[in-house]
């Protein structure tokens, strides 16, 4: 309720009010002229808003936003993270308390008696399918780059300074063997030799201490393991002797030689090969090619001797005058013969390289007797077929392809690999893989457009003509100074080996990686169409 004066005498007795108050109460005395006291009188109720309240409601509207504003979602976030924290901590649930699977035999056992019938029609078809006949599984690990499995070398034949002149694997793969001599200039007929075989099967392999090790009495030049015993060698010598050994016979290894008569060669013998005899394949004979000119077949026979079956030489004047040739000096005649390889499709054709540097195709039926003086015991025939164009100096190595049988390649001392055909003179392709000798050049026997050939410069070159046929497409560094590579040869068994032997008188066994073993799609209609373009 509130009290308040009537509004007639209300501003009158405020003032007389006011001013009693000033003079302590005199002026409520009555008096003439002077109003009355007030008087209170009670009215209805009146209602004042608040100003105060409504600022303080604005105020209040503000400070709730900013409340608000504190109290945001990222604070409940951080509350939220810290649960997902707790529940981290939480231990998994045991694998073990996992209900194990139950199978159903009952349906299982039917399906499987539901399904057997069409199951086995089905392997019997794909068992008489041809599809994957000449198909093998490779179990091997696929390996990415070349690597170096073993450093051999016989430290007495190194002490000697003799080098590694020839390189063979056995029948089974599982054997190398390595010839010493000497290939540079002097006079190595008297210089006693070795021949050296590690196994590198056998357990606890020293790559210093070979397997067997074969005293020569002269520099041996070159050697081949016989095809189907895998210790039975052949080696030839500077001497002009041809000898072969058995390696499981430490004591006494030699089984024939040649010894020195009118039939043996009076040069070096630079390459031996084993052949099959014409009618009795089982049996081999051994073939030597030597720079005194003479192709010779050996039998062995009675007494440890070898004894001469047939006999070749390679004339000037019967060379048949597909190319200029060289005159030959001092009226000359007979021309050295340095390296043979065979074809492996047709046995008896073969290839010589010459000192001359021409290749040779000759044929092991040839009738034509040769135009010679040279002491025989047989009558010796001229072989010559068709003569190709040279290289620059003497071929010290033919290796004929095991995929077509119109490709060959050479390699000389002009530091050129030449791919020829059979059916033309001219090379189909040339090219320099070294500024010094090339000493040895050989197809993959896995591969049909690789090959590799071994430096002078100390390297390995290996060639892939599906990827390039104008650069080697990998140099294996085989010695560190650079010293020559004389013979290299691929493993055709273990095909990821090829063994390399040097002027240092070591060999090194590489293990190459699989795009040197497996063949391309195509690869071998390449090849096909490599030798057609070149024939047309």
């Amino acid at each position: 309720t509130a009290t308040r004066a009537q509004p007639g005498p209300l501003g009158r007795a405020g003032r007389a009010g006011s001013a009693a108050l000033a003079t302590g109460g005199a002026a409520s005395a009555k008096g003439p002229g002077r109003p009355g006291q007030l008087q209170d009188e009670t009215l209805g109720v009146a209602s004042v808003p608040s100003q105060w309240r409504g600022v303080q409601g604005i105020r209040g509207e503000t400070k709730s936003c900013q409340t608000a504003g504190i109290a945001t979602a990222e604070a409940s976030a951080q509350a939220r993270s810290h649960a997902d924290a707790q529940v981290q901590t939480e231990a998994p649930v045991p694998v073990s308390t996992l209900p194990p699977s139950r199978l159903d035999t009952a349906r299982l056992a039917a399906f499987l008696r539901r399904v057997e019938a069409m199951v086995i029609r089905e392997l019997n078809k794909n068992w008489q399918s041809h599809a994957f006949d000449g198909f093998e599984v490779n179990w091997t690990e696929q390996q990415q780059t070349v690597s170096c499995l073993h450093t051999l070398c016989y430290p007495p034949a190194q002490g000697q300074g003799l080098h590694v002149t020839s390189i063979s694997w056995n029948t089974t793969g599982s054997v190398v063997a390595c010839a010493y001599g000497r290939l540079d200039d002097g006079d190595w007929s008297t210089l006693k030799s070795f021949v050296c075989a590690w196994n590198l099967d056998r357990r606890g392999l020293n790559p210093r201490q070979p397997s067997a090790v074969v005293e020569a009495p002269s520099a041996v030049l070159c050697l081949a393991f016989h095809p189907t015993q895998p210790s039975h060698i052949a080696g030839g010598l500077y001497s002009g002797e041809v000898l072969v050994w058995d390696m499981s016979r430490p004591e006494d290894p030699l089984l024939w030689r040649t010894g020195l008569t009118d039939d043996t060669h009076t040069d070096p013998v630079y390459q031996v090969v084993w052949l099959p005899e014409p009618r009795q394949s089982h049996r081999f004979q051994v073939l030597s090619v030597a720079t005194d000119g003479k192709v010779l077949l050996w039998q062995g026979g009675g007494a440890g001797r070898l004894q001469l079956t047939e006999g070749f030489a390679l004339v000037v004047q019967q060379l048949p005058r597909s190319t200029k040739l060289k005159k030959p000096p001092r009226g000359e005649t007979e021309v050295g013969a340095t390296a043979v390889a065979f074809s492996s499709f047709d046995p008896s054709l073969f290839v010589l390289g010459t000192e001359g540097g021409f290749p040779v195709k000759c044929s092991l039926a040839a009738e034509e007797a040769a135009l010679t003086r040279m002491p025989s015991s047989v009558p010796l025939r001229a072989p010559a077929q068709f003569t190709f164009s040279p290289h620059g100096g003497p071929i010290y190595s033919v290796s004929c392809s095991p995929f077509h049988r119109n490709l060959f390649l050479s390699a000389g001392t002009d530091g050129h690999v030449h791919l020829y055909s059979m059916l033309q003179a001219q090379p189909l392709i040339s090219l320099q893989l070294s500024y010094k000798y090339l000493f040895a050049v050989r197809w993959s026997p896995v591969r049909p457009l690789v090959f590799a050939a071994a430096s002078g410069e100390g390297d390995v070159r290996l060639f892939d003509l599906q990827k390039s046929s104008q650069k080697p497409t990998i140099s294996i560094k085989q010695t560190e100074d650079g010293s020559p590579v004389y013979c290299l040869e691929f493993n055709s068994q273990q095909t990821q080996l090829l063994a390399a032997g040097d002027a240092k008188g070591t060999v090194k066994v590489w293990q190459l990686s699989t795009e040197f073993t497996e063949q391309g799609p195509r690869e071998t209609e390449d090849l096909d169409q490599l030798a057609a373009e070149v024939a047309t």
